[in-house]
């Protein structure tokens, strides 16, 4: 009776023990997504998947987009970091906001708005950010529970500094160095150990991780591993036409001829060429790739290594594109495809088929509304973008909704699958038909024939535009580099 009994017992302890597990193995299975959000800075067209320069050496981003859907025509709402994070972390637009440059904090025009890292911590996530997320000279503490790495990003003065970097390649910022040091005494590889830290713990809530790299961000100052891997003799320039700048209107030339945040009278594109240095800058544009390539290789082995590879989205994304010479402009801060052309990663547990691509127009801020339908969250009133979850799902739906794009006030791209029209305050256009001509070579705006294209593509333009933000004066709310 008494090993009855005790068989009994020892059978009901094992059901109750196998239904324990059982619920936790479906409330796991229920559980929401967490996210791994990975930011790269002025990060353009030129990685694998996209394939924006033949030779690029992205191991690591390639093997990532095999693992979920590439967006090949995703473009950034403003070609500058912080209207472009403003807008992507906010679901404002720049010209509802009148955040149009890197000198403009958002709360100042958007003092209530709700962010993307605010939005998952009142819906149960846990929140974590390092790095570069929102524009380094602005550090929105309602926006972080935790943001403890940001104080490792580093000025360029402090590198050279650091490195003792006593010469000069470019121009100020715009400069370049082969570091004689390894990956570890980098900014980006500490910000980048933060999440890798954070992977290796034990967390009882779904999580938010955000992790912004800053290079290939200027200067390029990385170790000289990343430069060996592009002999100068190997580096293919950009291909350009002369006089490319002739059939532009004249806000569009300055454009060219202005150089994103460099202070440089004169051609930026004269002064390499005249010193025989376009190829070296190149170089170092690559080798900075190559860096932040190795550092977003770090992150995924530490997510597939953690518990939570099979329920994390892994959301990857450069803030804007880059311009390395194309029609004489160097870095950011206009509306052509190259500077406005970004690589944008899906990876969804469940949704997402591997090495698919996308070629639908998408924004960078539809990142957000899409976040928040893929991780079951309330819908949030407000943001001015599309969720793309019928994307994911479907790459080939149709698909009319263009991307605009808006550098300063008063100055739109409207991106298509087939064409860009750029409309300037002045009432100055550029049309380009991507079908013929990929490198935009042939403005079509005054030839009457495009006279109807222009009239249909002119109805996505905005219908206001706001007046620009204050400009920062607040010391309090900034960190300066």
């Amino acid at each position: 009776m008494v090993v009855y009994k005790n068989c009994f017992l020892s059978a009901l302890i094992v059901f109750f023990l196998l239904f324990s597990f059982n619920k936790q193995a479906e409330a796991q299975e229920k559980r929401k997504y967490n996210v791994l959000f990975i930011a790269v800075d002025d990060l353009n067209d030129w990685v694998g998947p996209l394939e924006g320069y033949k030779g690029v050496k992205t191991p690591n981003i390639d093997k990532l987009a095999k693992q979920g859907m590439n967006f090949t025509r995703a473009y950034c709402s403003a070609p500058l970091c912080n209207p472009s994070r403003a807008s992507l972390l906010t679901g404002v637009r720049p010209y509802t906001s009148g955040v149009y440059n890197n000198a403009q904090p958002f709360r100042k025009v958007l003092p209530d708005v709700v962010t993307m890292p605010q939005y998952f911590t009142a819906n149960g996530y846990e929140v974590f950010g390092a790095g570069k997320v929102f524009h380094e000279r602005f550090y929105d503490s309602a926006s972080w529970v935790d943001h403890s790495t940001r104080s490792l990003m580093e000025s360029p003065f402090v590198v050279r500094q650091k490195f003792n970097l006593t010469d000069t390649n470019g121009i100020g910022v715009f400069d370049w160095h082969a570091l004689r040091t390894e990956d570890s005494a980098t900014a980006d590889y500490k910000v980048v150990e933060a999440g890798v830290t954070f992977l290796s713990r034990k967390h009882d809530k779904p999580f938010f991780l955000a992790i912004g790299i800053m290079k290939p961000h200027l200067p390029w100052y990385v170790p000289k591993k990343y430069f060996d891997l592009y002999p100068l003799s190997e580096i293919k320039l950009p291909e350009t036409i002369p006089d490319d700048t002739i059939d532009l209107p004249p806000i569009g030339r300055r454009m060219a001829f202005q150089h994103g945040e460099i202070n440089y009278q004169g051609s930026l594109q004269q002064f390499l060429m005249d010193n025989n240095k376009w190829r070296d800058a190149v170089q170092g544009y690559l080798a900075s790739i190559s860096f932040a390539d190795a550092q977003v290789g770090r992150l995924i082995d530490a997510l597939e290594k953690s518990p939570y590879s099979k329920n994390t989205i892994i959301i990857f994304f450069g803030d804007h594109g880059f311009n390395l010479g194309e029609k004489g402009h160097w870095t950011k801060a206009a509306l052509w495809e190259r500077t406005t052309r970004s690589p944008l990663i899906f990876v969804v547990p469940g949704i997402t088929k591997p090495n698919s691509f996308c070629e639908r127009t998408v924004n960078l801020m539809d990142i957000f509304p899409t976040l928040i339908d893929l991780c079951g969250l309330p819908q949030k009133q407000g943001i001015e973008a599309m969720d793309i979850m019928p994307l994911l799902k479907t790459p080939q739906l149709h698909w009319d909704h263009p991307s605009v794009t808006t550098m300063g006030k008063g100055n739109h791209a409207i991106r298509t699958e087939r064409w860009r029209y750029i409309r300037y305050n002045d009432g100055g256009e550029e049309l380009y038909d991507h079908n013929a001509d990929p490198n935009e070579w042939k403005n079509l705006a005054n030839d009457p024939k495009y006279a109807d294209t222009i009239k249909k593509l002119s109805q996505w333009l905005p219908k206001t535009n706001a007046v620009s933000a204050p400009l920062f004066s607040d010391s309090t709310s900034v960190r300066r580099e």
